[in-house]
C-alpha cells in the first residue's frame, strides 16, 4: 500500500522497500475550465543536482527536449501536450543504482508552457500529484497530492529524491515559483543562455 504524504514530509524509499532499484515517477494534473481560448500544456522536468543543489552540467536538466540524463539512469517519457485522461500525464524512469554518485538529489517539477503569454497559472490547475511506482511490480509506493495551495505560480517543485546514508529518500516539496521553467532552471544552475 502506498504511503500518502503531506507537504514537507520526508520518507524512506529504498530502506523501507529493500531491493527497490527501478522506479517510475508519475506526475499528473487536471486543468480547470478556462475561457481564455488557449490550451494548457503542462510539462514535467527533472533536475539532477550535486551537493550544492546545482546541476553538474546542462545535460542534468531532463525534459521533453532532453529526455535522458545521469548517464542514462534518468529517462523522460516525452511531452504530453493535453494532460487529458486519467492516470499519469508524464513519467520519468529512474534506475537508482545507476544514478552517478555525485548526484545527491533528483528534483521533479511541473511547469506551464508559455504561461505568461497565455495568462495561465497553477490557480487554474487541480489534482496535481507526484507518485513513485516500483517499476518491477507496478505497485505505487509513495504518493503526494499537491492540493490547491497555488494561485499565481507558473512552476512547482513537486518533490525530490535525495541520498541519505546510502539510501534514497523522498521529500514532498510542493514549492511554487512565479518565474516558470526559466526561473527554476536558473536557480538550479542550468545555462539558459
Amino acid at each position: 500500500m502506498a504511503v500518502s504524504l503531506s507537504k514537507g514530509q520526508k520518507v524512506d524509499l529504498t530502506k523501507t522497500n529493500p531491493g527497490l532499484s527501478e522506479v517510475i515517477i508519475g506526475l499528473g494534473w487536471d486543468t480547470n475550465k478556462y475561457d481564455g481560448g488557449q490550451e494548457f500544456d503542462l510539462d514535467a522536468s527533472v533536475f539532477l543536482l550535486n551537493g550544492q543543489g546545482k546541476v553538474r552540467d546542462d545535460l542534468d536538466f531532463v525534459f521533453f527536449n532532453n529526455k535522458e540524463g545521469g548517464s542514462g539512469s534518468v529517462v523522460h517519457s516525452g511531452d504530453n501536450r493535453t494532460g487529458e485522461g486519467d492516470g499519469d500525464d508524464e513519467t520519468i524512469y529512474i534506475n537508482l543504482l545507476a544514478v552517478p554518485t555525485d548526484v545527491e538529489k533528483i528534483s521533479f517539477s511541473i511547469t506551464i508552457h508559455e504561461a505568461s503569454q497565455r495568462n495561465q497559472n497553477f490557480g487554474q490547475v487541480s489534482n496535481a500529484y507526484v507518485r513513485i511506482v516500483n517499476k518491477v511490480t507496478n505497485e505505487e509506493v509513495i504518493r503526494y497530492d499537491l492540493g490547491e495551495d497555488f494561485s499565481i505560480e507558473t512552476a512547482i517543485v513537486a518533490g525530490e529524491l535525495y541520498r541519505h546514508n546510502g539510501e534514497w529518500k523522498f521529500n514532498a516539496v510542493g514549492a511554487g515559483y512565479k518565474d516558470g521553467l526559466a526561473g527554476l532552471a536558473r536557480d538550479f544552475g542550468v545555462n539558459i543562455g
